[in-house]
């Protein structure tokens, strides 16, 4: 388990400015049927009922610590939610727990389904 206070001090301008943390859409759509990547949804069972994504694992934030198991630590974990700010905590938490290969999804929710109409899926 790392330190949260050293992980967050790492967290400087560079940091973000190389984006290593992040995946952006086009990145999700290139990365569909990898095997070696997992995308991880973390909204919530009443979210999900209303919107799912199939090429995605669902475990909800609040499940995520006693589900860990479940995650694989040898894939990329792209980790997204409907706002972008529980995949940072999940992202955050995750790295925390040893996961070395992990991002966040830059995205939200309507970025998504927008991507998954059928007129941008044709053109992919």
């Amino acid at each position: 388990m790392k330190d949260l206070s050293e992980m967050i001090s790492g967290m400087d301008f560079a940091f973000f400015g190389s984006g290593q943390h992040a995946m952006s859409m086009e990145g999700m759509k290139k990365n569909l049927g990898n095997d070696q990547v997992l995308f991880l949804d973390i909204r919530t069972n009443e979210e999900v009922a209303h919107v799912s994504f199939p090429f995605a694992r669902h475990i909800p934030l609040s499940e995520l610590p006693d589900r860990l198991a479940e995650v694989p630590k040898d894939k990329l974990v792209v980790a997204f939610c409907s706002s972008v700010f529980r995949g940072a905590i999940a992202y955050t938490y995750l790295l925390s727990q040893g996961f070395e290969k992990v991002k966040a999804l830059t995205a939200n929710t309507e970025d998504m389904v927008q991507a998954f109409k059928p007129g941008p899926l044709y053109k992919s």
